[in-house]
């Protein structure tokens, strides 16, 4: 019996695979993939054999982690209801699925925990928002799933009401990153600044500024006024950035984030 068993090995389900795989080890890894091209690349990289279906994942695993697509999750949880039973713990990271939505199909009784990684739990920098179900875990269980998502970042526990909200903040929120880096280095290249330096130029001065927020506790506005001197170049750009609704693009990008989260949490039920 190992502990973790995952259904769905796509980008997210296999960096949180490989995260298990350096934590807990490969006799504790079971996984499948409706994919035979993407089960044969886990296979080359880790020599960890899959499972022949979705049902053998469940009845080889303790924690059950579900990383498959919102659209493919009712057919998935059908497949394996037969299987499952209360000594399982279901890990979802399915964007936008309520723990109930996951429980209305599997049984009550199950243990479900719902979570939100983000696309940096592919380098072990990720961050999660974790919320579980009302029923009582146990110390080991606890441990268990503390080493789980600590494996690939930092994790923080929240109610489950907010979880939408948690994936505005940090599960899609990354690709605003990267197309800000994106828009940067362009920038930097039209002034003349080689495409193979620029971003590297940028990404480390956003991981910089990201650590500056994290490591002195202070306000981001505060630290933002300490670049800005009177009449230079930065609160210029700062001005370019209010005059053309930069701070209102990114909180209207986060309302469109939500309500399809939201969209997503009523075709579930």
């Amino acid at each position: 019996m190992a502990l973790f068993g995952f259904i769905g090995v796509g980008n997210m389900g296999s960096a949180l695979l490989k995260a298990s795989n350096k934590t807990f080890g490969a006799d504790e890894i079971v996984y499948y993939d409706a994919s035979s091209e993407i089960c044969n690349l886990i296979y080359k990289e880790l020599d960890i054999l899959p499972e022949k279906n979705n049902a053998s994942v469940v009845e080889k695993c303790k924690y059950l982690v579900l990383a498959v697509k919102p659209q493919y999750l009712d057919k998935v949880l059908r497949e394996i209801k037969g299987s499952i039973n209360s000594n399982h713990i279901v890990v979802s990271i399915v964007a936008g699925a309520p723990i109930q939505s996951i429980k209305d199909v599997l049984g009550t009784k199950v243990k479900v925990v719902r979570s939100m990684p983000n696309s940096s739990a592919l380098i072990s920098k990720g961050f999660t928002g974790v919320s579980f179900s009302s029923d009582t875990f146990t110390d080991e269980e606890k441990a268990d799933i503390d080493m789980f998502f600590s494996s690939f970042g930092e994790y923080e526990v929240f109610d489950e009401s907010l979880m939408n909200a948690v994936t505005c903040a940090s599960g899609s929120s990354p690709a605003y990153v990267y197309t800000f880096i994106e828009a940067l280095a362009d920038s930097v290249v039209s002034l003349g600044i080689p495409r193979d330096k620029a971003y590297p130029l940028v990404a480390q001065t956003v991981m910089g500024a990201a650590s500056m927020v994290l490591e002195t506790g202070e306000h981001p506005g505060i630290l933002k006024d300490k670049v800005c001197s009177p009449g230079g170049t930065t609160i210029s750009a700062i001005k370019a950035l209010e005059e053309f609704g930069f701070r209102n693009a990114i909180m209207k990008a986060t309302d469109a984030c939500y309500r399809r989260a939201v969209e997503l949490s009523d075709e579930a039920k």
